[in-house]
Order: C-alpha cells, then sequence, then structure tokens
C-alpha cells in the first residue's frame, strides 16, 4: 500500500540550525496520507500559512533495565551485536562455561549454564550484584525492584539465567587470558547481568505540536537526566537526542517560518526474510523445541541444504520446498508449528501423573 511522509524544515527564531518536524494530521487526529493528490492538498495549504507552536509538554520517561539473558536472547544479542551464528554463540558460551585458565586463578567457569530459558537469578548472585553496584557505581545506580518477566507456562526453572559466576570477575581482569571473541562474548553477558540488577535509566522528554492552519506537526526530542543502567549497558536503538537544544529556545505561540518541505512516498513492506536471531525468537514465541536445540536445528536444515544464508538472511533452496510439502502432505499432524508445545505440554502431564501416557502413545501412534 502506497502512503507518504512530509517533514518540514523551520526556522528557529536565534537559532542556525532548522527544526524538522513530522507531518501529524489535521486539528488534533492523526490523518496517514494515501496518495499524491492528498499530499498536495496538504502542501499547498501550508506553504502560505504561519507555522505556530500550539503547544510544548515535558514529561518524565522511564527505560527498564533489561532481563538478564536466556539461552535465545543471548544468541538473538549476540547476532545482532557481535555478529555471530547461534552455532557460534554457543561453541564460545560453552567454553566460557567449562572453563577457562585465568591468570592467578586456575581454571574457572566463567558464566552459569547456558542451556536456560529462565530469568531467574540465585538470592546469593543478586546479594553479590548488588555489593559490587553500590560499591562502584553507588546506592542510587540499584535497582529498587527488579523487572519481573512473565514466565509463560513453557519455561523450565531448573536453571537460573546466563550470567557470570562472580560479577567481580570484570571482563578487563579477564581479558589477557580470553580469546578476542571469548571477551566480547564474556563482556555481553557481564553488561547485561549487571544492568539487569541496575536502576531505571530516567529521560526528560519535550512533545511539541505545531499548526500551520489546520494541520500538526510534531517534534520530540529527550535527554537522559539519569543513566542508570545504560551507564553500563546501551543497544543500539538507544535513541540519540539531537533536537534538545533548538526546543530550549521555543514556547506556545513562538512563530516559525517555513524554510523548506520534505515529502517522500513509501509502500508498506511485506516480511522480512529470517535471520538466525529472528528465527530462534519465532522458535521460542511458538514454543517449538528447547533452549539447547535452537542452535543444532538451524546447523542441521543449513548442512542439509533446505535453506542457505545470504548476508545474514536465511532462504528456503528449491529442495527445502519439496521436502517440506512433502513432509505436509504426509505428516500433517507432526510439521505442525504447534506440535512440540503440544508434545511438551502432554508429556508435562504424564509428569504430572494427570494423563495415562499410553493415552498419549495411542492417539499419536497409528497416525506415524
Amino acid at each position: 500500500k502506497e502512503y507518504w511522509s512530509l517533514d518540514v524544515l523551520l526556522d528557529v527564531p536565534g537559532s542556525k540550525k532548522p527544526l524538522k518536524a513530522q507531518f501529524y494530521g489535521k486539528d488534533s487526529k492523526k490523518l496517514t496520507i494515501e496518495n499524491e493528490t492528498q499530499l498536495n492538498e496538504i502542501v499547498k495549504a501550508v506553504e502560505s500559512d504561519k507555522f505556530v507552536v500550539k503547544e510544548l509538554a515535558h514529561k518524565e520517561r522511564k527505560k527498564k533495565a533489561p532481563m538478564p539473558f536466556t539461552t535465545s536472547t543471548l544468541q538473538q544479542e549476540c547476532a545482532k551485536h557481535l555478529n555471530f551464528a547461534t552455532s557460534k554463540t554457543m561453541r564460545i558460551a560453552q567454553q566460557l562455561y567449562e572453563g577457562v585458565d585465568v591468570k592467578g586463578q586456575g581454571t574457572v567457569g566463567l558464566i552459569t549454564y547456558l542451556r536456560t530459558d529462565s530469568v531467574r537469578i540465585s538470592e546469593e548472585a543478586d546479594a553479590q550484584a548488588h555489593e559490587y553496584i553500590g560499591k562502584n557505581y553507588g546506592e542510587n545506580y540499584l535497582a529498587t525492584q527488579t523487572t519481573a518477566k512473565k514466565s509463560g507456562a513453557k519455561i523450565q526453572d531448573a536453571h537460573e539465567a546466563i550470567r557470570p559466576s562472580d560479577i567481580n570477575r570484570t571482563p578487563a581482569m579477564v581479558k589477557d587470558s580470553l580469546s578476542r571473541d571469548q571477551f566480547r562474548l564474556y563482556q555481553l553477558i557481564w553488561k547485561r547481568f549487571a544492568a539487569s540488577r541496575m536502576a531505571s535509566a530516567v529521560y526528560e522528554t519535550t512533545n511539541v505540536k505545531i499548526g500551520a492552519g489546520n494541520y500538526r506537526f510534531t517534534v520530540s526530542a529527550s535527554k537522559i537526566t539519569f543513566d542508570g543502567f545504560m551507564s553500563v549497558y546501551t543497544s543500539e536503538d538507544d535513541e540519540k537526542a539531537e533536537n534538545n537544544v533548538l526546543l530550549k529556545s521555543i514556547d506556545e505561540s513562538t512563530e516559525l517560518s517555513l524554510e523548506k518541505l520534505d515529502e517522500k512516498q513509501h509502500f508498506t513492506q511485506p516480511p522480512a526474510h529470517y535471520t538466525e536471531a529472528s528465527l530462534v525468537k519465532t522458535l521460542e514465541e511458538l514454543g517449538i523445541g528447547r533452549p539447547s536445540t535452537y542452535s543444532p536445528t538451524i546447523t542441521t536444515i543449513l548442512a542439509r541444504r533446505y535453506i542457505v544464508k545470504e548476508n545474514k538472511n536465511i532462504y528456503v533452496t528449491e529442495l527445502g520446498e519439496v521436502v517440506n510439502q512433502i513432509m505436509k502432505e504426509s505428516f500433517p499432524s507432526i510439521v505442525d508449528e504447534h506440535f512440540t508445545a503440544n508434545m511438551e505440554s502432554l508429556l508435562d502431564s504424564v509428569g504430572e501423573g494427570t494423563v495415562n501416557w499410553k493415552t498419549v502413545i495411542e492417539n499419536f501412534y497409528p497416525d506415524l
């Protein structure tokens, strides 16, 4: 579907840099520009009008600390930040878990168990992190309450989240004993765990609505007033604050003059191809497999040439298409996204003694 965006560059009195505002809508209703005729109508109307600041709103916004890593989130972050394939992430995490020869300490396991879907942290590790953060960052950086994740029915809570085995063993201390990739992975796990035990970051946001006749344009800016967990761990999507300086110099009813209009045509995009990271995320959401099977699943279908990987994207091969078709025709009940999750819950019921295992087999086996 076609849609258009309209940005305006406005001159702020007493400032050399123009302010960029986005089209919002008419009066106070949000409006999507669907075609060029509609766009031209708006452009014509605002070109001759005065731009006046209608409202200014200051708000405080908190950004919560992230959860510590589970197998799936670790694989996703490593793909994003370190460009690791899931198999590489698991291989290096296994080395850190099994133990590395650290100078002066002998062989130590640097992280906890790497196959887990729980975000639970032991009380002992929590207390240790509390003490470390208080000492190195200050009391005000300590989390007042830790973010709790809604635990799905599919989570098995035997293992903790993935964390450093000792928070006092900072990445800098072990850097010389690790290979480059081991160090990068350990640093990511360490930072994420430390951040998960820290206070939220606080932003001050400013939202401005600018009117031109009946049409409204908006611009917003935010600046960090307290960095909290972001002093340790930031992700790429943490916003950059640019408009701050400009918004300081305007208040309600400031008149702005139009410098130029910037109009662009867009089309809604089909969903993107899977990458290893997004595939792992989907497998987890659908409850397909367990933390220990995400990586082997991908490795297997790559090795069998059912899929190929090109610049991170995963494409299905012709062989993959054919095999999938045959499987769907012959085994519809097994090659079904919900099969694993249902089987897991049936086996749990067997474990709890509420369902007879023979019934499960009787229902499944004849079709097979």
